[in-house]
């Protein structure tokens, strides 16, 4: 019996002569935040819309609790695509309603709902005006909202928090995080590193089509193997190609990475023994998700 809520076994889908993913295998287990990352093209939406049966793939299997996508499903699935698709001359709470008893809700409690996650996003003063009125972050909010009312048991966000501020992101990224405490799986199409390192249980990286990584956060950060010395500093930074390299520089702010065979301890110790060099902070780490995706695209 699968136990897996997506499961995604070499998967391809060519376009013409053109192959846009090329044998792709990952799964996705009951309760997690799984992210789908990757750069533009690199493969996220086709599988999405292939794994929904918007698209045929060319080869593989593509299942949802075992079973290919079909619409008796729509009530246990929540999907926020990449192309927004509201009734932008109707107004915003008859629109959350029509959408929230289509997916299987009365129509008393889809109002209920819907007011209760208006007011919850800061936007219960909108509900009966028109969505075209509303700013791309207000129609966001509203998208998402739409998308999870009916609190399906499978969510999937492409760029969920696309046009927000950084508030506004973080009320959504809370959000989808009660949807996942409630027992919730949330496949999570995002660019933003940030996200995926609060909220991502596991994750897989496409690049041009590619599994390129695919794992825990942590899973991942390891198998790309790098280590860095992140440095704030005032001075002059010195250069010293026999036991490090600077990977990046800002006028306070580097990082280095040190050559095979040389420790830690002997770059400090050349470091602090710089003249006209003052370290405020050394700190050894693993790279960032957002380090390891510009790494991996350079």
């Amino acid at each position: 019996m699968n136990s897996s809520v997506v499961d995604i076994k070499s998967f391809a889908m060519s376009f013409g002569s053109k192959e846009v993913v090329k044998d792709l295998s990952f799964n996705v287990n009951p309760g997690e935040v799984f992210g789908l990352l990757g750069a533009n093209g690199a493969g996220k939406t086709t599988t999405i819309r292939a794994l929904l049966s918007l698209l045929e793939p060319t080869s593989g299997t593509l299942l949802i609790n075992g079973k290919r996508y079909n619409p008796a499903m729509a009530a246990t699935l929540g999907y926020l695509p990449e192309q927004r698709g509201l009734y932008r001359n109707e107004e915003v709470l008859d629109t959350m309603v029509y959408l929230a008893v289509m997916h299987g809700l009365n129509r008393d409690e889809a109002q209920k709902r819907s007011l209760a996650y208006l007011e919850r996003v800061g936007i219960g003063d909108k509900a009966r005006e028109r969505l075209s009125s509303l700013s791309n972050g207000q129609q966001q909010k509203v998208q998402l909202g739409v998308t999870l009312l009916h609190e399906p048991s499978l969510m999937i966000l492409d760029e969920p928090t696309e046009a927000l501020d950084p508030v506004n992101r973080s009320l959504l990224m809370s959000i989808i995080n009660e949807q996942r405490e409630k027992g919730a799986t949330v496949m999570l199409v995002t660019h933003r590193m940030e996200e995926v390192e609060q909220l991502c249980d596991r994750i897989i990286l496409l690049k041009d089509g590619i599994r390129a990584l695919y794992g825990t956060v942590d899973e991942v950060k390891n198998q790309f193997g790098a280590t860095v010395i992140a440095l704030a500093f005032s001075g002059q930074l010195p250069i010293n190609d026999k036991l490090y390299t600077i990977t990046k520089q800002l006028p306070h702010y580097a990082e280095i990475s040190w050559q095979k065979n040389v420790a830690v301890d002997e770059i400090f110790k050349f470091l602090a023994n710089s003249g006209g060099l003052y370290i405020t902070t050394f700190d050894v780490r693993r790279p960032t998700l957002n380090e390891i995706f510009l790494s991996l695209y350079k």
